[in-house]
């Protein structure tokens, strides 16, 4: 199983699915020793996250009020890293313009999911809240994933442990 200090969620422009997911993320994860963040493909400016995927987010007691848009870079990439994007189109691209990339799934893909997550952007504000409805779903799998997956690093490193 892998082990990840860094995991990365990917979106367009890093102003509303990839910070959700982050937020959501670090309410139900709790561990001290993976850095959780989010970015985007194509982010020219810095941009404060949408105020429709604020306001859902502040409806779940959450919030990325302070968060700013933040381009992905080469140096993003190194095997302690799991990038995950929010559709199989972004994979795609990054996969294309990144040519250090590895450990880069959609979120979908790495839980076994069906359903990549929608861009809500231009969308409803009941848009932006089934896209976290989805997100909050999709999350909690990956929880359940990622501390099954540190749980067997710690049970390896026990087992180690008797050894030596």
């Amino acid at each position: 199983m892998n082990h990840y200090d860094k995991l990365i969620f990917v979106s367009r422009s890093d102003t509303a699915t990839s910070p959700m997911a982050e937020a959501i993320l670090q309410k139900q994860f709790y561990l001290e020793d993976i850095l959780i963040s989010s970015k985007g493909l194509v982010v020219l400016f810095p941009e404060p996250i949408n105020p429709k995927a604020e306001a859902i987010l502040a409806s779940h007691s959450l919030s990325m009020k302070s968060h700013m848009s933040e381009q992905l870079e080469e140096e993003d990439f190194d095997p302690r890293t799991l990038i995950l994007t929010m559709d199989r189109e972004q994979k795609d691209k990054l996969l294309r313009e990144h040519e250090l990339a590895q450990n880069v799934f959609t979120l979908a893909e790495y839980i076994q999911a069906d359903e990549d997550i929608p861009d809500p952007y231009g969308g409803s504000l009941s848009d932006y809240g089934r896209c976290y409805d989805i997100l909050n779903g999709q999350i909690a799998r990956l929880t359940y994933i990622l501390k099954a997956e540190e749980r067997t690093q710690e049970e390896i490193a026990k087992s180690l442990q008797r050894y030596y």
